[in-house]
């Protein structure tokens, strides 16, 4: 496998880091850098559900997630934190959180998450739901220490990583650069036990086929099964 720019190989994830309890006024917060890219994720129960779910005996997971000004070398601005990208991923996070969770055995609390990108150089989404598991796992921890549950309701871990075709070759843990160069672009979250959550999925140029679509989901599974064993080796510390 020919290297990348930055040296890797093609199958191979960015230089990861996770620093769990990285802020001390949440039970969950974890700061994860992938690369250059760095989401400082936090966590903590509210004990009031969206009024749907009133009277319900079930809990909810959200998340919200935002670029900060300073995050890119373009300055976002704050004005445009709650556009229609940053919805759709915060979306994202939530549903995929939501994935491994039971909801009922949370009772009526809710786990609100938020993702603050510190620096992108690519891939903020995906480092985002690896490390709000993480963030969620210290809540729901801390919610059992104080009595707020009466049982772990995590059924699995949950990570996420993109991926992308380049001159007809499949590439791992796209930066920047290669996110905006790729042929096609690929989002990619699923469990612990291998199992798809979502993938999301672009054709940047010419369209793709059936075994390019395998091969994406085949260098996923393997990079997050990566991931998921440092998620491990981060809450067991």
């Amino acid at each position: 496998m020919s290297e990348r720019a930055d040296g890797r190989r093609a199958d191979e994830l960015r230089p990861v880091r996770i620093t769990r309890r990285y802020t001390e006024m949440t039970p969950g917060s974890v700061l994860i850098e992938m690369g250059k890219t760095r989401v400082l994720c936090t966590a903590g129960i509210d004990p009031n559900v969206p009024r749907w779910l009133k009277d319900t005996g079930q809990g909810w997971v959200t998340a919200e997630y935002n670029m900060l000004p300073g995050s890119s070398k373009e300055r976002i601005s704050r004005t445009s934190l709650s556009g229609g990208r940053t919805k759709e991923i915060q979306r994202l996070i939530g549903r995929s959180l939501r994935a491994v969770v039971d909801l009922e055995k949370m009772g009526e609390l809710a786990v609100r998450v938020d993702c603050d990108v510190l620096q992108a150089d690519g891939g903020t989404r995906t480092a985002s739901i690896t490390g709000a598991w993480i963030a969620l796992h210290d809540a729901l921890a801390s919610g059992r220490q104080e009595g707020l549950l009466d049982s772990d309701p995590m059924l699995d871990h949950c990570g996420a990583v993109s991926v992308g075709v380049r001159n007809g070759q499949v590439l791992l843990d796209l930066d920047y650069p290669e996110d905006v160069s790729v042929d096609v672009d690929f989002n990619v979250v699923m469990t612990g036990s291998g199992r798809l959550i979502e993938v999301q999925g672009t054709a940047e140029h010419a369209p793709f086929t059936r075994d390019d679509l395998n091969g994406l989901v085949d260098a996923a599974a393997a990079g997050i099964s990566d991931l998921v064993e440092k998620q491990r080796q981060a809450v067991a510390g």
